[in-house]
């Protein structure tokens, strides 16, 4: 018989040496983790131009003569553009192609960016010309470029508004944002209920327009949002823009979600909703489109996107007061009436009542109670912003206070753009989609005798709530 020694230190060295090399070659040599969903034909390019994770350091692409980088056109509605391969040099941008036909009309993508206003005038001064977007052809490109550019990798979104409307919770979460995460969600139709998608995250924000004193509101919200759904975004203002194209040196950036308010007001679903965000909703999409942004936001406030607003949780009725604000208030005997009513259901049938202001909550207590709502409700105002943080359901409603005969479409749309119902009302009565007014703003919208009979409100939440 043989008897089997212990191993020597040179064999028990060179065994742990086999089994760690096992164990990385099972972790890295077949991860597809890292792959690009969108990786195209880079004709021309230079090996360095695909974009993989964990490649070396790339700052310039170079190509060689005639074989400059062609702009695609991956996605586009009025005012909101996907590009590949979109170049600038010194502040303008430029189209790459031998097939201008195949570009959208340059009105449709980009303006000259001045603040909007109404009037012939007005419109016109809003009109692209040469100094914002021009379209070249590949030998144009050769002549003007030279044979490189500096690289701008991975997925971009640039701003091409100026700070009129940005620096508002609305016009920024439910429209610009909200616009931005449709056309860029429309890549990948198979985003889940959870928010699970194969999108790369952004990387940047290029704020073409804005400084970064310009882009927050006034209640702070905006930077929350933007902040807790890409942890890692970075930002590059109007001053960073100047200073790219003081080098006089061409970029080209490798994926560009480009977005216009002025160029997405010549779109048809605008002129029929009054809401910019509206056009992208012609792009393909998951039913779940928006679950992405949503799920990151409310995981910052420690809620678990798999749970809060499920159906199977407690009903929450959430009103939203003004009667501190001065103007779109309720009549005050309306607004007490109203809150009589809903404790009621509470009592009747335990659901969770909430009667808040917006504006007495930190920001993580309005997200986390959004998050909960099933019923949210109140007069015309941003409070309403909001909504965008519920979990769609049968159940989930929007229900708004106008003044008799006012009407405005910003939460009507945003709720049905959700998949979720929105009721408007007007004292006794209400009316929903198809069904919804022209958009109006008569004397006493903006004012402080609105009325509003609590018990109709109370009786339909109730019909909501009983839905499967």
């Amino acid at each position: 018989m043989h008897s089997l020694s212990a191993p020597t230190r040179r064999e028990a060295v060179l065994l742990i040496f086999v089994f760690v090399s096992l164990l990385l070659f099972s972790r890295i040599g077949y991860d597809t983790t890292g792959i690009k969903f969108w990786d195209v034909n880079k004709s021309g390019a230079s090996p360095a131009h695909t974009s993989t994770l964990g490649e070396s350091w790339r700052t310039r692409i170079t190509w060689s003569s005639g074989h400059v980088p062609n702009t695609r056109v991956v996605s586009h509605v009025p005012g909101w553009t996907i590009f590949d391969n979109l170049f600038v040099l010194n502040g303008t941008v430029f189209v790459v192609t031998d097939f201008p036909s195949s570009i959208p009309d340059r009105l449709t993508i980009t303006s000259t960016a001045v603040d909007i206003f109404n009037g012939e005038d007005a419109v016109n001064s809003r009109t692209p010309g040469d100094r914002e977007m021009q379209i070249i052809s590949t030998s144009q490109a050769q002549r003007l470029f030279g044979s490189s550019a500096e690289s701008i990798d991975g997925v971009t979104w640039l701003v091409n508004d100026p700070p009129q409307f940005i620096t508002h919770y609305y016009h920024w979460s439910a429209e610009l944002f909200f616009g931005f995460w449709r056309t860029y969600s429309s890549l990948d139709t198979s985003i889940d209920e959870m928010g699970k998608s194969i999108l790369p995250a952004l990387r940047r924000i290029f704020f073409v327009h804005a400084d970064a004193d310009h882009w927050r509101d006034y209640a702070l919200m905006n930077q929350w949002v933007l902040r807790s759904a890409f942890p890692s975004l970075t930002t590059e203002y109007s001053y960073d823009w100047e200073d790219r194209a003081a080098m006089g040196r061409p970029m080209i950036l490798d994926r560009v979600i480009f977005t216009d308010r002025a160029a997405a007001m010549h779109g048809h679903h605008f002129l029929s909703t009054g809401r910019t965000a509206a056009e992208p909703s012609a792009l393909p999409g998951s039913a779940h489109w928006w679950s992405t942004i949503r799920a990151n936001v409310i995981r910052v406030c420690g809620l678990d996107p798999n749970v809060v607003g499920d159906m199977a949780q407690t009903p929450v009725i959430t009103y939203i007061s003004r009667q501190e604000w001065g103007r779109r208030m309720l009549k005050q005997e309306d607004h007490e009436r109203l809150v009589e009513e809903l404790h009621k259901l509470r009592d009747l049938y335990g659901y969770e009542v909430n009667v808040v202001e917006m504006d007495k909550l930190s920001r993580a207590e309005q997200f986390e109670l959004a998050a909960r709502t099933t019923i949210m409700m109140g007069v015309h105002g941003n409070g309403l912003t909001s909504l965008v943080w519920m979990r769609p359901s049968p159940r989930a409603t929007v229900m708004e206070f106008f003044f008799p005969g006012g009407f405005a479409q910003d939460y009507e749309y945003t709720t049905r753009a959700l998949g979720m119902v929105h009721y408007g009302f007007w004292g006794d009565e209400y009316f929903t989609s198809p069904d919804t007014p022209e958009q109006a703003y008569p004397p006493g919208f903006q004012g402080t005798n609105i009325p509003i009979d609590g018990a109709v409100v109370a009786r339909l939440c109730h019909e909501r709530l009983l839905l499967q």
